[in-house]
């Protein structure tokens, strides 16, 4: 399965020169936040493929007006050609926005998420905004990492673990970190891998 990873930042070589051919074996779409309603429904609407989003720190307009034709997975363990994916948004609390978080409140959105972990035997891909704690994240408490995620990732060992939050461009920041069997991959702007 071809997976499209969004996050962060919109493409211009995506949207201003969209080429179907480049993406017409896409099969899902993965977005972990901090971008435009309107371009997430483009792109669920130009590719033909389902788009699962979770909402990042600049996202308070979702709750207004989500994206178009795209499924929120903030909270939830969704599984979709037999790969189950759980999602949970949001960034460290910095100024009090709808998706900030002090770490315990994080803990508490995973805790909540458990039955559905052990119901479904754990999960193969994590999907969040912000990353795990010192695997690509920052220094600055706003782009710090979760401790939350290390566990998730220490306890169930999912395939794939694909945030957004640190942009690429903000130096020395790997888009690709190997962490025991999971392969963590930062979506700023697009990449496309095979599950």
């Amino acid at each position: 399965m071809k997976i499209l990873a969004v996050s962060d930042k919109e493409s211009r070589y995506i949207w201003d020169h969209f080429d179907a051919e480049r993406f017409k074996d896409i099969d899902l779409i993965i977005s972990s936040g901090d971008l435009k309603a309107s371009y997430l429904s483009f792109l669920v609407t130009m590719i033909k493929a389902p788009l699962f989003y979770v909402p990042g720190n600049h996202d308070e307009n979702y709750l207004k007006r989500p994206p178009e034709g795209c499924v929120n997975i903030d909270n939830k363990l969704v599984t979709y050609k037999n790969i189950r994916i759980l999602g949970l948004g949001g960034s460290k609390s910095y100024c009090g926005g709808a998706f900030q978080y002090t770490e315990r409140q994080i803990k508490n959105k995973v805790f909540k998420t458990k039955f559905k972990i052990v119901k479904n035997r754990g999960f193969d891909i994590l999907v969040t905004h912000s990353p795990a704690r010192g695997l690509g994240d920052g220094e600055d408490f706003c782009h710090r990492g979760f401790e939350a995620f290390n566990i998730l990732l220490d306890k169930y060992k999912p395939k794939y673990y694909i945030h957004g939050h640190q942009h690429l461009n903000y130096g020395n920041q790997n888009r690709i970190i190997q962490y025991n069997s999971s392969t963590i991959i930062n979506a700023y702007n697009y990449y496309i891998f095979e599950y």
